[in-house]
């Protein structure tokens, strides 16, 4: 299957868009602002994010709109037909078994109808992405490549879906098929043999993507390439990048005249900065009461506790600029403490955590000849 780099997305773009119903896609994507009289979600900006949304708007909301139109059949229903005039005599009765029964194992049915999904979305939420991948260059003639299975026993590659397997010729990014492209050896085993159909030609890229974090897309998340602390005190938050140095600094909301009427209550005088496509692992605590780190976009709401570190994580699709609040009622100026998240590409992101990193009084971090990523090449990821 051949797909143009920008091809896949803009598709899934679309989908969801006829999913949501509410036409949320004709906010701004780039800039995850509440929209005035908007009515459904903000714009989805990660894989996860969408998989929300779709659960929303195909599972609940058609179980709320069906339970709310009976019941309001149901009492229309009741007024006309047993009001005084056209039933002047009531029944008497005040059991009937099979209405009990009914009544109480639709609820049940209804309940696991939700439940059931909603274990897999809570799960995917809570567990860290720990997907790995190997990138090799194609010479037109070898045809089997080495994919080292070494996770966990529990989360080890056994199936089909568990590995992704894309050829990236610099132009058009080719996600393979299995049988009919490739074939896959070694199943829960220690080493992986992937067996291409054809050579790669020379110079393309064979980029072998596997793990049990499997977003709704068939891809394959990668683990994070750095870690976000977030301290939450009142009223504004600290953050933290112990991956590159360690500095830190703080994150309060803008005054009425320092920002415009749109972003006031938004705005903040510093910005997290995260890089595109990659996982970005967020550790959460909290200084005095509890907080909540929530931004919509990337489907993300966890609680800041004293003397606790709750983890979560976010992988963005698109740059832009993602707007979030404090969701936990935690004092007087609770609906001033505002989220900012910046999601640029890996070069903006290096130059801004080398400005970061001179402003701590610390040498430069990144050059031209460093190797860019912590992991292969993230920024190849399958849109």
């Amino acid at each position: 299957m051949t797909l143009p780099m920008a091809t896949s997305l803009t598709a899934v773009k679309k989908r969801i868009a006829l999913i949501s119903g509410f036409g949320v896609w004709a906010a701004s994507a780039a800039n995850a602002q509440i929209t005035p009289a908007g009515i459904g979600m903000q714009p989805a900006n990660s894989a996860l994010a969408e998989e929300v949304h779709i659960f929303h708007n195909l599972i609940l909301m058609p179980i709320i709109t069906i339970i709310s139109a009976f019941i309001l059949g149901l009492l229309i229903w009741i007024v006309i037909r047993y009001n005084s005039k056209t039933n002047p005599t009531p029944s008497k009765f005040s059991h009937n078994t099979m209405i009990e029964i009914i009544w109480t194992g639709v609820p049940v049915l209804i309940l696991l109808v939700i439940a059931l999904p909603s274990f897999d979305l809570l799960y995917k939420e809570d567990v860290t992405p720990d997907g790995q991948q190997v990138v090799a260059t194609g010479d037109g003639q070898t045809v089997d490549f080495i994919f080292a299975n070494d996770f966990p026993e529990s989360r080890m590659v056994r199936r089909p879906k568990h590995l992704q397997v894309i050829v990236d010729n610099g132009s058009e990014r080719r996600v393979m098929k299995n049988r009919a492209d490739y074939r896959v050896d070694g199943f829960g085993e220690a080493n992986l043999v992937v067996s291409m159909a054809t050579p790669p030609v020379a110079g393309e890229r064979v980029i072998i993507r596997g793990g049990r974090s499997v977003d709704h897309r068939g891809n394959v998340t990668l683990a994070p390439t750095m870690t976000l602390k977030v301290t939450g005190y009142q009223w504004g938050w600290n953050y933290a990048y112990p991956d590159f140095g360690d500095f830190e600094f703080l994150s309060n909301m803008l005054p009425r005249d320092q920002t415009t009427p749109e972003l006031y209550l938004r705005a903040v005088d510093n910005r997290i900065v995260v890089p595109v496509g990659e996982t970005v692992r967020v550790t959460i605590t909290a200084r005095d009461v509890i907080h909540a780190w929530a931004l919509p976009a990337f489907a993300v709401k966890l609680d800041a506790v004293p003397g606790r570190i709750n983890e979560t994580w976010f992988n963005a699709d698109r740059e832009g600029v993602y707007y979030g609040q404090c969701s936990e009622i935690c004092g007087i100026k609770h609906s001033f403490m505002p989220i900012a998240v910046e999601v640029v590409s890996r070069p903006a992101f290096e130059a801004w955590v080398d400005s970061q990193r001179a402003l701590a009084g610390m040498d430069p971090l990144f050059d031209a000849d460093t190797v860019k990523l912590a992991q292969g090449d993230a920024s190849a990821h399958a849109e």
